[in-house]
C-alpha cells in the first residue's frame, strides 16, 4: 500500500523538514573539541592494547580528479597520482604510531575505503596499500571489505587489485542516470558506463554491489528519478543508499556553483522519496531506514529482521558494534569511551605526522547520560520502537521518569501518525520512518544550544 496521502504528507514535510542530526553517531561530530589534553588522551587509548577486539578499519583516501558540485566530502582536487604515493607513506607511518593502542592479537572484521575517490589509486598504489594493510593487521577470515568507485575512472586493472588485496564488496556512486542532470552537478557518468563497470566487479568475483543515488538534485524531476531507478534496478545491485540532497553553500562552497532556479520544488522532492519507499519492495528491496535499502536476502536485511541493525559514522552497518579505527585526513575513530577525528587538512594530517604524534585533531569523550541516549537514538534509527522497560533495566534507571519531558514531546509526534504508543514504550509507523531523524532529534540533548542548527541539514 502506498506510504501516504502525498496532501498529507507534504503538511507533514512543512512541519517536520528542519535543521537535524543524520545520527550517524550520538552524540554527534559537532560535539567534539579540540580543546583535550594529549597525555591524558593517549593513556586511555593505550589502555585498548590490554584486550583483543576485532575491529573495523576505514581508510579515507581524500583526492578526486574533479570536483562535483554538489558533494560535502573531504576532497583534495588533483590529476598527480604522486599525491597517493606521499599519501600512502604518511597512512604507513599512521598505521604504526597506532598499533600501540591496539593488542596485537586483535583482527580486523571490517575494512571500508572512502573519500573522496579511493580509485583515485592507480593499481600499483592499491597494491601497495593492501599490502600495508596485510603486513601490520591480523584480518578475520570473514572480513567484509568494501571499497567506493566512482565508474568514470576505473578500470580491469584497478578491479583486478581490489579483488587481489581482498574487497568483496563495492559501493558505486551514481547518483543520477539522466544526462541533464549530470552536467547540471558537474558530473557526466554515461549509466552504459556504471553497467560497464559493474559487470567488470562482477566477473572478477566482487559479487555485493551497492549503488549511492541523491534525490533533490538539480534539474530532477520524478519523471527522471524514476528512469534512474529503472535504470539501476536493471543491474540488480543488492543495496541501495538514496540519499537527500542536502544544499549548504555556506559550508560547502562548491555548491554555490549549482543553479538554485533548477532544484525541484518540495512536493517534486518529496515525491522521489515517496516513489522509492513505495515502488522498491516490489522489486525485492526492503526498506532499511531513513534512505537505504537492501535485497531481503542480505545482510543488512537479515539484521533489520532479527533486531541486530546498527548505525555508526559509515551508516547502516551489521558490524557498528566494533571499536573503528579511522586513518587518513578526517577520519573517525570511537570506541564506547571516546571518539576522535583526524585533522582535516592535508598539511595538518602530514606535519603533526611528521612530529611522530597521531593526527588527532578532535575528541568527544562520551558521559554516562551520552552512552545511554545513543542507545535510545540508535533504537529509533535501527529498529524503529523504544521499549522503556528494557531502557530501564538494562541501565539501570526509571527511564519514564529521567525521560518524561521528552516523554511529554512525543505526544505530538503520535498525533501527527508518526508513531503509536504502548504503556511501556512506542513503535514508529511507515509514515514516522520518513521522519527518523526527528523522532531521535525529541531525545537529543544537545539540540537546545542554537549556535549548532545551521550546521545542520533538513531532515526531509
Amino acid at each position: 500500500m502506498p506510504i501516504s496521502n502525498q496532501i498529507d504528507l507534504l503538511d507533514l514535510v512543512s512541519k517536520y523538514n528542519v535543521p537535524g542530526p543524520r545520527y550517524t553517531s550520538y552524540p554527534t561530530a559537532l560535539q567534539f573539541t579540540n580543546e583535550f589534553d594529549s597525555a591524558s588522551l593517549l593513556d586511555g587509548l593505550y589502555s585498548g592494547h590490554q584486550t583483543p577486539k576485532s575491529l573495523s578499519l576505514y581508510i579515507h583516501i581524500p583526492f578526486c580528479h574533479s570536483l562535483c558540485w554538489y558533494c560535502g566530502c573531504t576532497k583534495v582536487i588533483t590529476k598527480d597520482p604522486a599525491s597517493a604515493d606521499k599519501y600512502i607513506d604518511y597512512l604507513e607511518k599512521e598505521i604504526k604510531l597506532s598499533l600501540s593502542t591496539i593488542h596485537p592479537d586483535s583482527d580486523i572484521k571490517q575494512i571500508h575505503f572512502g573519500g573522496g575517490t579511493p580509485t583515485f589509486l592507480l593499481p600499483e598504489q592499491i597494491y601497495r596499500l593492501g599490502d600495508i594493510i596485510n603486513r601490520f593487521y591480523k584480518l578475520h577470515p570473514d572480513i567484509e571489505f568494501s571499497v567506493e568507485i566512482d565508474p568514470r575512472r576505473v578500470h580491469e586493472g584497478h578491479i583486478q587489485a581490489l579483488k587481489e588485496i581482498g574487497c568483496n564488496r563495492a559501493s558505486l556512486g551514481v547518483q543520477d542516470t539522466n544526462e541533464e542532470v549530470q552536467k547540471a552537478i558537474h558530473r557526466i557518468q554515461p549509466f552504459e558506463q556504471t553497467k560497464r563497470i559493474t559487470e567488470l566487479l562482477r566477473n572478477a568475483g566482487i559479487q555485493n554491489i551497492n549503488f549511492d543515488l541523491i534525490y533533490g538534485l538539480p534539474k530532477q524531476t520524478l519523471s527522471t528519478f524514476r528512469e534512474t531507478l529503472k535504470n539501476v534496478l536493471s543491474i540488480d545491485p543488492d543495496r541501495l543508499a538514496i540519499y537527500s540532497y542536502a544544499h549548504m553553500p555556506a559550508r560547502m562552497p562548491s555548491q554555490k556553483l549549482l543553479n538554485e532556479d533548477d532544484f525541484p520544488s518540495t512536493r517534486d522532492k518529496l515525491s522521489m522519496l515517496i516513489y522509492a519507499v513505495d515502488t522498491l519492495p516490489h522489486s525485492g528491496y526492503v526498506f532499511i531506514g531513513m534512505d537505504h535499502f537492501a535485497k531481503s536476502n542480505d545482510e543488512l536485511s537479515k539484521a533489520l529482521h532479527n533486531e541486530t541493525l546498527q548505525r555508526n559514522f559509515q551508516g547502516y552497518s551489521t558490524h557498528a558494534d566494533l571499536e573503528m579505527i579511522g586513518l587518513g585526513m578526517s577520519s573517525i575513530s570511537q570506541n564506547s569511551a571516546i571518539y576522535r577525528q583526524n585533522e582535516k587538512e592535508l598539511y595538518a594530517y602530514y606535519s603533526t605526522l611528521d612530529s611522530d604524534n597521531l593526527p588527532i585533531q578532535k575528541i568527544l569523550e562520551l558521559t554516562d547520560e551520552d552512552r545511554i541516549r545513543k542507545n535510545i537514538i540508535m533504537q529509533i534509527m535501527c529498529k524503529a520502537e523504544l521499549n522503556f522497560d528494557r531502557l530501564s533495566e538494562n541501565f539501570g534507571i526509571n527511564f519514564q521518569s529521567i525521560f518524561k519531558d521528552e516523554l511529554n514531546r512525543i505526544s505530538e509526534l503520535e498525533s501527527d501518525g508518526l508513531i503509536i504508543q504502548s504503556e511501556n514504550g512506542f513503535r514508529i509507523t511507515k509514515t514516522g520512518r520518513l521522519f527518523l531523524r526527528n523522532i531521535a532529534m525529541v531525545f537529543d540533548s544537545y539540540l537546545s544550544q542554537h549556535r549548532n542548527k545551521k550546521a545542520y541539514s533538513r531532515t526531509v
